[in-house]
């Protein structure tokens, strides 16, 4: 679904609402709401590009900065995104049917894009630093009430499995603020790092923004969007839309060979 890159979030909302993806459990079919991104992407951007930008020493946030970034958050207003049919298929068996990936998703076997991004403190984080485990990677976007469904149940997922093995990452797909990431971070308790990608248009969980070029190299088109790497960096598994517990957690196992 095309959108115009002045798309207000009111738009977005509506565009999401009328986006739908079809699941097929034990004969019986489940319309899910399946979320877009509310603009379109910017220019094609190498991710070592970012990766080269993002290269400048690391500074901590002073407590002050901190307390900025937090008062910044509380101004927003974050709450949950309400939609229908929102939370449904997390809860579903593995062996359900789903939707097949978006085309425009990289390919199983094909080499995962390395980057560089910061999280909304100014953590910076590399992916191929997490080389040896496997990856969950995720790209969302605060005010996707598909996101806010999957939260929780991704925490529980991360927090079932050995920090030895396996890692999860989320990427922001929309050119967030640090704001709107700290307080999707905040309200939902996130364990593990979430990830700036700036684009343009900049976006907020007030305000659609457009595909960052991380986002755009691993070619997202759904919110949310996942990918599993395996230690070697490939590309071992993905797809979009919300997905199910017990499917994420047997893939990530499947491929960690556990």
């Amino acid at each position: 679904m095309a959108q115009s890159q002045s798309m207000n979030r009111r738009g977005v909302r509506r565009a999401l609402l009328l986006a739908t993806a079809g699941v097929l459990a034990a004969g019986i079919t489940a319309a899910l709401i399946a979320g877009t991104r509310g603009a379109s992407p910017g220019p094609q951007v190498t991710v070592q590009a970012v990766s080269a930008a993002a290269a400048s020493p690391q500074v901590t946030p002073s407590a002050s900065t901190k307390d900025a970034l937090a008062a910044a958050a509380d101004a927003l207003g974050f709450r949950q995104t309400r939609a229908e049919n929102v939370g449904v298929v997390e809860n579903l068996p593995p062996d359900t049917q789903l939707l097949a990936p978006s085309k425009s998703m990289l390919a199983v076997g094909a080499a995962a894009p390395d980057f560089t991004l910061s999280t909304a403190t100014g953590e910076r984080v590399r992916l191929s630093d997490l080389r040896g485990k496997t990856v969950l990677l995720e790209f969302f976007a605060t005010w996707c009430p598909h996101c806010q469904a999957e939260a929780p149940h991704l925490t529980k997922l991360f927090e079932s499995l050995p920090a030895a093995v396996f890692a999860f990452l989320s990427v922001n797909a929309d050119s967030e603020d640090p704001a709107s990431l700290y307080a999707f971070d905040r309200f939902f308790h996130i364990p593990w790092p979430t990830l700036l990608d700036p684009g343009t248009p900049a976006g907020s969980f007030k305000q659609a923004g457009g595909a960052g070029p991380v986002t755009a190299a691993y070619g997202v088109a759904l919110y949310p969007t996942f990918y599993i790497i395996d230690a070697k960096g490939r590309v071992a598994w993905r797809n979009d839309r919300e997905q199910p517990d017990m499917l994420l957690s047997q893939k990530l196992h499947e491929v960690a060979g556990k």
